[in-house]
């Protein structure tokens, strides 16, 4: 049935103080916009983590670009998913840190052996899928 629907739950009064507090600090309206983007957000997970249907977000990587070979193995990486890649930006952070940004949508399961693929390798100082959306 389309449009909303209200429901009620319990809590603890601590976990509802913090929650107004988060309310003021992020500039949402109201609680129900609050806790109806966590559910949004925690489902989108739940969808990844099941590997059900197509989603999009970002894989971000800070590595060395110092490290012998690195560059042409994260590259061959990106070439192998083609599909999911859909934009990289490359931002130079320091002399010898980078970091990549790249907007991927897809099987959730291939875009985590994407991200896994990337951020294993030696020299990729930290990194990781975050999961945005759900790709139509």
């Amino acid at each position: 049935m389309p449009g909303k629907r209200r429901f009620s739950i319990c809590v603890d009064a601590g976990l509802v103080e913090q929650l107004d507090r988060m309310i003021v600090d992020e500039g949402y309206g109201n609680r129900s916009q609050a806790v109806s983007a966590m559910i949004r957000g925690r489902l989108v997970k739940h969808r990844a983590k099941r590997n059900k249907g197509s989603v999009a977000g970002t894989i971000t990587l800070i590595f060395d670009h110092h490290k012998r070979g690195l560059q042409a193995r994260l590259t061959a990486i990106q070439h192998e998913f083609l599909h999911e890649i859909t934009t990289s930006v490359h931002l130079h952070l320091s002399h010898a840190l980078c970091m990549e940004v790249l907007l991927v949508k897809g099987e959730a399961r291939r875009l985590e052996e994407l991200a896994r693929n990337l951020t294993t390798l030696k020299g990729v100082a930290h990194g990781g899928l975050s999961v945005a959306g759900v790709a139509g």
